[in-house]
């Protein structure tokens, strides 16, 4: 199986959800190697959860971490196919929604608490996370993404 950080484009997409991270906030997502396929593998393997979606009507998410994956419970495949708003319970996403579209908006949205549901239906919580506009090495928009360390199971 070929992991995810040794694919060209999974490299470009690293260096993208880093410098747009810089960009809003002035500091590092993660600390690691300048060689941008080393960052691609240490920020796959980073002991944070680290997500990202396109820009589709309906977006779809194109990049987990390791940490990611395993808290929704699905394979890179899995996860890179399915439209982010899956990731919440049906009676959440429209509150998920309304703040996705205020960071879009402002750029960025930090403190963000919410529940996800994972593949076999296993609920967590989400505490402190960050959301931000991703941008291309062109400055072109390219998606949104989420980091957070703090993470429980739910009953």
């Amino acid at each position: 199986m070929v992991q995810p950080w040794t694919q060209p484009n999974i490299i470009g997409h690293t260096q993208n959800l880093l410098r747009s991270f810089r960009h809003w906030f002035d500091r590092e997502l993660w600390v690691g190697s300048n060689e941008p396929q080393v960052m691609a593998q240490e920020l796959f393997d980073a002991p944070i959860a680290v997500l990202s979606h396109g820009t589709q009507a309906d977006p779809i998410f194109n990049y987990g971490n390791q940490i990611a994956l395993q808290l929704w419970e699905m394979t890179w495949a899995e996860f890179t196919q399915m439209p982010s708003r899956l990731s919440a319970e049906p009676d959440l996403r429209e509150g998920r929604s309304q703040l996705l579209a205020k960071a879009a908006q402002q750029g960025y949205l930090t403190d963000y608490e919410g529940v996800r549901i994972s593949k076999t239906g296993q609920r967590f919580s989400i505490e402190q996370a960050i959301i931000w506009r991703v941008f291309d090495g062109e400055g072109n928009v390219c998606g949104q993404a989420a980091t957070f360390e703090i993470w429980k199971p739910l009953a």
